[in-house]
């Protein structure tokens, strides 16, 4: 059958060359109009410039900290090591102990609670990390609409009062940091080392809010490691207290007995019986003495065993790292997107002026 009677459209065979040519073709057709394409580079450099000059520069706050937990790994330290060499990390197979091991801590650091108590921390002496952001970001003057007495909202330091409508550009904030500004990242499988980047408009906000976020965390996930054996070492304290302050008075009680039957008569056995009952409850109170603070000392050293160590290795210092939109990226970025969107408009025009001769 004759192809130009094939009633239905077909795909016509793949040409190189056919290719090529429309290609060239094109390209000649776009060179054709050397004004516009001249006119459209001085825009391109132009706008490439005002973007380069208008964007804000952006400050990023570098801290790199490890986490010393030896009792996470319990008895397979040496196992952990050898799994190591091989590329192979057994703690993220369920070697860590506690919910707060591992690869959580860079969870736990991203936490939206976390967060929120940190940005209602000083940054001066008149306001808050979060009063910062929201003027660095012009979300005060975004959420002025909302405000019912028509000022900008102001938060109080660690949300004291804090309104339904302070606590909703919070919550905006957070998602804002954690979107865009605020990172972790381990820099090693194999090793406990964390890298925090927090990136802002602000330069002293990024440095601010990047330690305390790690001052935050920090506490948290030491005092939630850590929280039965404090209460049982706060428990056998107070025990230990309360038998001593008990055994000081038998041991004046005794004392004070012994000095008033020592001019009796030997044949009042009353007192010798109450000298004897004062000695037993003293010797018993110093049996439970010692055993309970035997156990406090032993609890003592168990908590300092099982509590992590967070130490910092590089903390952010000024002056932070400054991001800008440099001018020899902008301007060339900016002549490539108007001479692409000038040459898409000059071949869909030639194509619509064609399907127009056809019809």
């Amino acid at each position: 059958m004759n192809q130009q009677n094939t009633p239905y459209p077909y795909e016509p065979e793949f040409s190189l060359k056919r290719l090529l040519t429309q290609r060239v073709g094109d390209l000649k057709y776009i060179l054709g109009f050397k004004k516009g394409l001249a006119i459209t580079l001085v825009i391109g450099v132009l706008a490439g410039a005002f973007a380069a000059w208008y964007k804000s520069p952006t400050y990023t706050a570098r801290l790199t900290f490890v986490v010393d937990d030896s009792k996470s790994l319990g008895g397979g330290g040496g196992l952990s090591a050898l799994a190591g060499l091989a590329g192979l990390d057994l703690n993220s197979l369920g070697g860590a102990s506690g919910v707060l091991a591992g690869d959580n801590v860079e969870e736990l650091i991203k936490s939206r609670k976390l967060m929120q108590q940190t940005l209602l921390t000083a940054y001066d002496s008149t306001q808050t990390l979060a009063d910062r952001y929201a003027a660095a970001y012009k979300l005060n003057k975004k959420w002025l609409k909302y405000s019912p007495d028509g000022k900008i909202i102001k938060f109080s330091l660690n949300g004291i009062n804090a309104t339904r409508l302070q606590d909703s550009l919070l919550h905006e904030m957070v998602e804002l940091i954690l979107d865009n500004d605020f990172g972790i990242t381990k820099t090693d499988k194999k090793l406990s080392f964390f890298e925090v980047n927090t990136t802002m408009k602000d330069e002293r906000l990024a440095q601010l809010f990047c330690r305390r976020m790690i001052d935050q965390s920090t506490n948290f996930f030491i005092s939630t490691k850590t929280q039965r054996l404090r209460n049982n070492v706060e428990r056998l304290q107070h025990i230990a207290d309360s038998v001593g302050r008990i055994l000081n008075r038998k041991t004046y009680a005794s004392a004070a007995a012994d000095q008033n039957v020592i001019d009796l008569n030997p044949a009042y056995s009353e007192a010798n019986a109450d000298i004897e009952v004062k000695q037993r409850d003293k010797t018993l109170l110093s049996s439970v003495y010692t055993e309970t603070v035997k156990n406090l000392e032993a609890s003592k050293t168990m908590l300092a065993q099982e509590t992590p160590t967070v130490q910092i290795v590089d903390e952010p210092e000024l002056p932070l790292k400054k991001n800008r939109f440099k001018y020899s990226i902008a301007i060339p970025t900016g002549i490539l997107i108007t001479e692409l969107l000038f040459c898409s408009y000059l071949l869909i025009k030639r194509k619509d002026s064609e399907l127009e001769h056809t019809l």
